[in-house]
């Protein structure tokens, strides 16, 4: 049975070599933050805290765009490491604060360099120069926005 060709469309197309690229890094990124005893959404968890110098239950939930319940088995695991602790809200007793531990912060900077590791061994045919560009682009993709490409704009957009 023949397929209709696709119509209007560009001749490359990015989000498969995305997914590819996405699967590399996060199976490269697995292998060095388990001997750390971390997993990736541990590893989300920790840096939102540590950017944020800690956040409620319910805040850390929206951020990582998790269900309350998961959020707290993550936090969980996180708190019978020492890598966090939770400790209820002085304004609202409901609540709880979660909050990073000086070993959660030292395991951060062990996980954030093994996975320095990982970006120069996946993207290693890119200069650092090409790196910088990825990196603006997919920030700009992941941001939504779109941008200022005017020429007479004080401050252009890198990603023009």
């Amino acid at each position: 049975m023949a397929t209709l060709p696709v119509l209007n469309q560009p001749p490359r197309r990015s989000g498969a070599l995305l997914d590819n690229l996405a699967r590399r890094m996060r199976l490269h990124a697995e292998s060095v933050l388990a001997p750390l005893g971390l997993r990736p959404r541990h590893l989300v968890a920790l840096t939102v805290l540590r950017d944020r110098d800690g956040s409620t239950q319910q805040a850390l939930a929206t951020t990582l765009m998790m269900d309350r319940a998961t959020v707290v088995g993550l936090l969980n695991d996180l708190e019978a490491d020492a890598l966090i602790e939770r400790q209820r809200s002085p304004e609202d007793r409901r609540r709880h604060i979660v909050q990073l531990t000086d070993r959660g912060a030292k395991r951060l900077a062990k996980a954030e360099f093994a996975l320095a590791g990982v970006e120069d061994e996946v993207l290693a045919a890119l200069d650092a120069r090409q790196r910088a560009t990825l990196y603006e682009l997919l920030l700009l993709a992941a941001s939504g926005t779109v941008p200022d490409c005017d020429p007479e704009s004080h401050r252009p957009d890198p990603a023009c």
